[in-house]
């Protein structure tokens, strides 16, 4: 077993923290490499995923608890179809701007 002390993380605890459910990530998982298509209404709040670990995509289940990510709020003045984000990488923050064809 390797061991070191740095302050008041020692190897074996950051290791173990880092590869065994430490939920940190400065960067999105990539949920898919295409938009959702979803219908809308007007006047809800919808919360979309931004650490791509949802199971319920393109929307916010929790999964992001523990980590730097939190859900964007977006609503709708009216009724319509939109193109939700699935990689995670929009420069349009929820809505599918194309990125994930150069992923």
């Amino acid at each position: 077993m390797i061991s070191f002390s740095s302050g008041f993380c020692t190897f074996r605890i950051c290791y173990l923290a880092f590869f065994i459910g430490a939920k940190k990530m400065s960067e999105p998982k990539i949920a898919q490499k295409f938009p959702y298509k979803e219908a809308v209404v007007s006047d809800k709040s919808y919360y979309w995923c931004r650490c791509g670990q949802s199971s319920k995509q393109p929307f916010c289940d929790g999964s992001h608890e523990g980590t730097d990510f939190l859900p964007e709020k977006v609503t709708f003045e009216e009724n319509k179809e939109v193109y939700f984000c699935g990689c995670k990488n929009s420069s349009n923050g929820a809505f599918c701007d194309g990125t994930h064809k150069n992923l």
